[in-house]
């Protein structure tokens, strides 16, 4: 996710480096054609490409909102994910009890809250398609790490291992069965939660909706500079960049946040929020060994 602060020019537009070079050498070939040749009918009446130039705002306006629809969806998942696994955490804690065996229950409550931070990191790697293994391993035991070799998704092993404990918990008299329904309904949001993030990331966008914003975008820009010529003569290049620039940046930024889920800058956060999971949760659990707060790029957080 991109910081406020600090957003390098080159970054915003290295995106649209090269676009910027071939519009830059094209206005350079209308303008020396027009001014050397003094061949003034190539030049077209402005309300062409000021007709389609807004039909193109329009379709830009409509695919940015789109997908900036796609990366808010995203982050609100997320949020509720944070949620959630804090309130999954307090119900292991407070609601499952041994009276008998207090140390043991104990070590079943961590395990299961550590596996909770596991599969946040499970499903964060996964979205983007990394090996989330070197992430879980740090909060599962040999055995967990044994079973989830079957799971193409280590995320659907990992809440598999809940949802055995769990029942594991209602035989042993652990929790009634009152209680087994609650904890089953936050894992099952959180189950809701990893669906609707597996959805967003394996829906593409409409691959014909944006090649024809592309074509129509690039026709426009092919036609401006006849419309621009006569009208600012030597200045026709930079106007032509700058208004250029706009429309590229735009479809850019439309085309970036589409994909909240591909380890790039604009992505939606989820190994810091993972992190800020694993802190909260540890410390709910009294654990001292905290991690550190996740650490942004120079300006962006992942």
């Amino acid at each position: 996710m991109l910081l406020k602060k600090n957003i390098p020019v080159k970054y915003i537009f290295g995106k649209i480096k090269y676009e910027i070079l071939f519009v830059t050498i094209y206005g350079l070939a209308i303008e020396i054609i027009y001014q050397n040749f003094h061949i003034t009918n190539i030049s077209i009446p402005m309300t062409v490409p000021t007709v389609l130039g807004t039909i193109i705002s329009l379709l830009l306006a409509f695919r940015s909102n789109q997908a900036y629809d796609r990366w808010w969806e995203a982050r609100i998942i997320w949020g509720a994910i944070v949620n959630d696994s804090r309130t999954l955490a307090r119900q292991v804690l407070f609601l499952i009890e041994d009276p008998y065996d207090p140390e043991n229950i104990d070590g079943f409550k961590h395990r299961f809250i550590r596996r909770q931070i596991a599969w946040c990191y499970a499903l964060g790697n996964g979205l983007r398609k990394e090996d989330p293994m070197p992430s879980v391993q740090k909060f599962v035991s040999e055995e967990e790490s044994e079973f989830l070799k079957d799971f193409d998704n280590k995320h659907v092993g990992l809440i598999q291992l809940h949802a055995r404990d769990l029942n594991n918990a209602l035989k042993q008299g652990w929790v009634n069965p009152y209680q087994q329904i609650e904890i089953d309904g936050t894992l099952t949001r959180l189950c809701d939660a990893m669906g609707k993030c597996e959805r967003i990331k394996n829906t593409v966008f409409p691959a014909t909706y944006s090649l024809y914003i592309h074509l129509a975008l690039h026709f426009f820009i092919l036609l401006l500079p006849f419309g621009l010529v006569d009208l600012f003569g030597f200045l026709m290049v930079p106007v032509l960049i700058v208004i250029t620039a706009s429309f590229f940046l735009i479809e850019k930024m439309a085309i970036h946040l589409q994909d909240p889920f591909e380890n790039k800058p604009t992505d939606t956060p989820v190994m810091s929020i993972s992190r800020n999971i694993e802190r909260d949760l540890k410390q709910m659990m009294k654990d001292q060994h905290l991690p550190t707060v996740y650490q942004p790029g120079k300006f962006y957080i992942l």
